[in-house]
């Protein structure tokens, strides 16, 4: 984050409570990046909004949105202002989403999770979180993960069940997985999965924003007087 921006961060900070502030700096605190999450074409908002509600509550700060066939609804009753808390990315201006979205984020480092069930999958409770970033891939309501996350995932990831019922809800999917990796990485001693300092800055800097009202206005004001 460079200098204006910090400028910035403290001028805004100055339109909310000094209690807001301490509550934003206490929770970013628990961010991470270390694992994210794909949403791929998912066309039930309470579901959608359900996963933003989790990966909120466990810290996860950036969701990935594909869009091929659903565009992506938020249920604000449902999700309760957690995509406010979180970055969206939102995939859906190329001929095949699901291939640019996976690509994007190997590129950024991550290995690719698909949580179904395949031949060569892993159950959560022996899931390796050590061998670096993931991005845990969840299919759309019906059909799951498409055929594009089979070939590119690098890992299958699937939850440990003993009823008769094949799947769980993939709100309920995203809960457990979500619940379990999260705590194991806490827990951790030897993986660095907390955000930079300038990562923090750059997500209170948003927060705030979305926080105050008319903060555009605000923050024009702010560049006019810097000059």
């Amino acid at each position: 984050m460079n200098q204006d921006k910090t400028k910035l961060l403290e001028y805004l900070s100055t339109f909310i409570t000094p209690d807001r502030l301490s509550l934003y700096n206490k929770v970013i605190e628990n961010r991470t990046n270390y694992i994210t999450v794909v949403l791929e074409d998912i066309y039930q908002p309470q579901n959608a909004s359900a996963v933003l509600r989790s990966c909120d509550c466990f810290g996860i700060q950036n969701v990935n949105v594909i869009e091929n066939r659903n565009e992506f609804t938020v249920n604000t009753e449902v999700s309760l202002g957690s995509s406010k808390w979180i970055n969206i990315n939102k995939f859906n201006k190329n001929e095949n989403n699901s291939l640019h979205c996976l690509q994007t984020l190997k590129k950024q480092g991550y290995r690719i999770v698909a949580t179904s069930p395949h031949t060569n999958d892993v159950e959560l409770p022996d899931f390796d979180i050590s061998k670096g970033k993931m991005a845990l891939v969840f299919g759309s309501e019906l059909p799951g993960i498409s055929e594009i996350v089979k070939k590119e995932a690098d890992e299958f990831l699937k939850i440990p069940m003993y009823g008769f019922t094949e799947s769980f809800n993939i709100s309920v999917s995203a809960a457990i997985i979500l619940h379990h990796l999260s705590e194991k990485l806490r827990k951790s001693e030897s993986i660095n999965w907390k955000l930079s300092k300038s990562e923090k800055d750059e997500i209170i800097l948003q927060w705030i924003k979305n926080t105050i009202k008319k903060s555009d206005l605000i923050e024009k004001r702010f560049w006019k007087e810097r000059g």
